[in-house]
């Protein structure tokens, strides 16, 4: 794949970058360097490789999934201006 001027310059207005004419072809040569460095990382075989999560074998932390501060509905309702069956009741926006 390679980009062209006018594919630079859409990417840049789509990134909302201000580049100016002359500095196009300068930024669709950067553009085809990274696009030609990612078809070099596709034809890197990784068949039965795992993935990491860092360069070094590590475990991410983990922790027991259990409810450490529940049971607070009547004091989180008690704020609202208007609360109904225990549910925040707020005015109907659409018609």
């Amino acid at each position: 794949m390679s980009i062209d001027l006018e594919t630079a310059a859409k990417v840049a207005k789509l990134a909302r970058i201000r580049v100016e004419p002359d500095a196009l072809p300068a930024l669709a040569d950067e553009f085809n360097t990274i696009l030609g460095f990612i078809e070099q990382l596709n034809e890197v075989d990784v068949d039965g490789i795992e993935p990491m999560v860092s360069v070094s074998p590590m475990r991410l932390a983990r922790r027991a999934d259990v409810v450490t501060d529940g049971d607070q509905q009547a004091a989180i309702l008690s704020n609202a201006p208007d609360a109904r069956e225990g549910f925040f009741a707020v005015p109907k926006v659409v018609e």
